[in-house]
């Protein structure tokens, strides 16, 4: 068998030997893992979407108590892959992290199962009246709850990034197929939301709540039998530093050491291995970025280890990507929380959700706007959670990934001889405009319900009469903007990140969103105590008509102008990672990994 017939890029079966590129990987590899992601992520959001509901209705906790809890657990499951991303990188690898993860997020979902369906675990009612949850019952439902937390910890990171390992980047062919790769996952992402806001919210107020979440409990386990059917056509990744995110570690300690010395004017007198060394160990050589202080690679410098050495180098793709990675993900992530819970979900805003026994509830805009569909009789739009705005949202995603990947990239490729189009930053900045548009308009059609109430002299228990679809621009605009921000974070931080540390760098993502969840609950309760104090009248209050949330809309409008600029401008000096190839016959020529040259792709 020839060389030839095998990957390029060293990966392997699960048996540690090579395996042929065209018997493995790509898309039909991928098309075992997708399933498992659309019905994860339809577990995830079939939780989030409505525990608000579940905890006020059904445990009897105060609203207040309740909007914390889900944004600490949210938080919590965008938080925890930055460690089952650490396990898989330095230890287990992505396969073995994500079975051993997957086990405890099932474990988990199984638990919550019971906590909803087994009678001495939910609080009794006597003749209409509900007792409020006991300390084990407490207990139990959050024990479940968070040991999703941690299952979601091993699998997020490395599922994805496992996807992308089942193209060769030394394959012209596959490297192209690849190009799209992100764009799909995310779409099978959106297809698990949007199953769970338009079946699963249904399902659990109506049908029962053990039913609503035991059919994604059943669709995981079914995702993970396929996935491990697919088991020999993977390719997996070899890792060739021992602890590549533990040496990292090393990197500002030599640099602190180091920190007197004059940094040499030419990259040749830094240290560096000779050409033969990556070509031996398979590692690709990250090239010398001028604006970097590469104190930890100093000739002279006798006392720095190899593996020091070799993560300064590999480190300069990390420190490139956290010139943005806090204002990116603090932009995505504020705004992804602002998305689920301003725009109609708004249940962190110290508001009582509204399901569907509950139409014409005063507490936010869904619900105090007529939720109907053409003229009478006409039929309601379900009102539980977040329903009404993440089916919009989730439905504008769908919709805009094939137009995305299939329209526009090709068209822009023409353009610009990009192969993704455009260049990640751009996608990344036409996505955040877009975010920011969405929310002026927010502003704008909040604003125009303040008018009608004062207009109508509508009273703070009567609906408002506006139709809910004064609020579809903004979800649709948040989609779209989705496609571009969300999958280009994701595409950004797997590209940017040293070969060996993809799993941990995807995390920048995820992370972004959990801190921005955290945001999310802090901003909610300081705006509200501070406009709220003295006897004032609230921006946020309980009652949304007596409230001032169009001034709350500016405020986020006016945060998310300036984190735009921020971007912009960390943007312009953003150096993208340049590594050199190695080919069979040996080392080749310097090639730019991520296919882009310049930060937006403004300069000439």
């Amino acid at each position: 068998m020839e060389a030839k017939d095998y990957t390029q890029d060293g990966t392997v079966d699960l048996h540690g030997q090579p395996v042929l590129a065209s018997k493995t990987g790509k898309w039909k590899a991928c098309a075992f893992l997708v399933g498992y992601e659309a019905f994860e992520r339809m577990a995830f959001y079939g939780i989030a979407s409505n525990l608000v509901v579940y905890l006020t209705t059904q445990l009897h906790e105060d609203t207040v108590s309740s909007v914390r809890n889900v944004n600490n657990w949210s938080g919590s499951v965008w938080m925890t892959p930055i460690l089952g991303a650490f396990i898989a990188d330095s230890y287990l690898g992505r396969f073995w992290t994500f079975t051993l993860s997957s086990l405890i997020y099932v474990l988990g979902m199984v638990l919550l199962t019971l906590a909803v369906s087994i009678k001495f675990l939910k609080p009794t009612c006597s003749n209409g009246v509900c007792n409020k949850a006991t300390s084990s019952q407490i207990a139990f439902f959050y024990s479940a709850l968070y040991t999703i937390a941690v299952g979601a910890g091993g699998t997020k990171p490395n599922i994805s990034t496992f996807g992308a390992d089942q193209f060769d980047d030394y394959n012209p062919h596959e490297k192209k197929l690849k190009v799209s790769f992100f764009n799909w996952w995310m779409f099978s992402s959106f297809i698990g939301a949007l199953l769970a806001t338009l079946g699963l919210v249904y399902i659990q107020e109506n049908l029962g709540w053990g039913l609503g979440y035991g059919i994604p409990t059943v669709g995981l386990l079914l995702s993970l039998f396929i996935f491990y059917v697919g088991t020999p056509i993977y390719r997996h990744k070899v890792r060739k530093s021992k602890s590549p995110a533990g040496d990292l570690l090393q990197v500002p300690i030599a640099a602190f050491a180091n920190r007197k010395l004059k940094v040499p004017s030419h990259p040749s007198e830094l240290h560096e291995f000779e050409p033969q060394h990556y070509i031996n160990t398979g590692k690709r050589q990250v090239h010398h970025s001028p604006i970097f202080s590469d104190s930890t690679t100093y000739k002279q410098n006798p006392t720095t280890q190899a593996a020091i050495i070799e993560m300064a180098v590999l480190g300069q793709g990390c420190n490139q990507r956290s010139q943005t990675q806090c204002l990116e993900d603090s932009m995505y992530g504020d705004s992804s929380g602002r998305s689920q819970t301003r725009f109609g979900h708004a249940h962190d805003m110290g508001s009582n959700p509204c399901p569907q026994h509950h139409l014409g509830s005063n507490q936010y805009p869904v619900c105090q706007t007529r939720n109907h569909l053409g003229p009478p009789p006409r039929p309601h739009l379900p009102n539980s959670g977040s329903l009404p705005g993440k089916l919009r949202n989730s439905l504008s995603m769908l919709l805009s990934v094939p137009l995305y990947d299939r329209r526009f990239v090709p068209f822009m490729r023409r353009k610009t001889g990009n192969p993704r189009g455009i260049t990640l930053l751009q996608r990344l900045g036409i996505g955040f405009v877009i975010q920011i548009i969405a929310i002026a308009i927010a502003y704008a059609v909040e604003m125009k319900r303040m008018h009608v109430i004062r207009v109508h002299r509508t009273g703070p228990t009567e609906i408002v009469p506006m139709s809910i679809f004064w609020l579809m621009p903004q979800y649709v605009l948040l989609g779209i903007a989705d496609v571009f921000n969300a999958i280009g974070l994701l595409e950004f931080f797997y590209d940017q990140s040293p070969e060996d540390m993809q799993s941990l760098g995807t995390t920048f993502f995820t992370s972004g969103i959990g801190v921005g969840n955290f945001l999310n609950s802090f901003l909610v309760t300081m705006v509200d105590k501070i406009t709220g104090r003295d006897g004032g009248k609230s921006w946020i209050g309980k009652n949304l008509n007596d409230s001032h949330l169009d001034y709350y809309y500016g405020f986020l409008l006016v945060l998310s102008a300036v984190n735009l600029v921020a971007f912009l401008w960390a943007s312009n000096a953003y150096v993208y990672k340049r590594e050199s190839t190695q080919v069979q016959e040996g080392y080749d020529e310097t090639e730019d990994k991520t296919l882009d040259t310049y930060p937006l792709g403004l300069q000439v």
